[in-house]
């Protein structure tokens, strides 16, 4: 029952784009579409999990025995460059299309605060080995899933008859805004 309330909590009520506002720049930049949406949660899901696994034997191994906190940063950024570089030669190699459609944003993972966040949180949450891989997958799912709301509800009204001020990002920024007020309702669940 920890499991899941750990993994929920990461996807509903912490969402890292919808609650702690984290990853917004893929949010925003990916979810124009669904497939690319779902490729680009993929991979983000993917890097989460193994940066939460070696982020973790990382810390307990190397930085609290030899007192090494202030690498910490440092150690988790090449950690997650490390992780995005293999996703990035996968999917140029495996499926050329989903990589030409994520573009710059497959990339800028590296930077993705939401990975750096969901790295520094296992740390200050003090979870275990098997924690920080539950929280990492719940953390990766509430992104996809937030990224899929968005594409889904985007690719609808592309064709809508709306104010051409709202096209685009205008439309994309008030749906952002009304699923964060949705998502706060989550708040009492874990």
């Amino acid at each position: 029952m920890e499991f899941f309330m750990i993994f929920l909590g990461a996807v509903l009520v912490n969402n890292f784009v919808l609650v702690q506002f984290l990853g917004i720049c893929p949010f925003m930049g990916v979810s124009k579409q669904v497939e690319t949406s779902i490729g680009m949660g993929m991979a983000v899901t993917f890097v989460m999990t193994v940066a939460a696994s070696v982020s973790w034997l990382i810390q307990h191994f190397i930085l609290d025995p030899f007192n090494l906190p202030y690498l910490q940063t440092v150690a988790f950024i090449l950690v997650i460059a490390s992780m995005v570089q293999l996703v990035e030669m996968f999917l140029n190699k495996m499926s050329p299309s989903l990589y030409r459609s994520l573009g710059i944003f497959l990339p800028l993972i590296t930077t993705n605060c939401a990975i750096m966040g969901m790295a520094l949180l296992l740390v200050s949450r003090e979870y275990s080995f098997l924690q920080s891989i539950i929280f990492a997958l719940g953390a990766g799912a509430g992104f996809t899933l937030a990224l899929l709301l968005l594409a889904g509800i985007r690719e609808e009204l592309e064709f809508a008859d709306m104010p051409e001020p709202l096209k685009g990002a205008g439309v994309a920024f008030i749906i952002a805004g009304l699923l964060s007020v949705a998502f706060s309702g989550f708040a009492g669940l874990v």
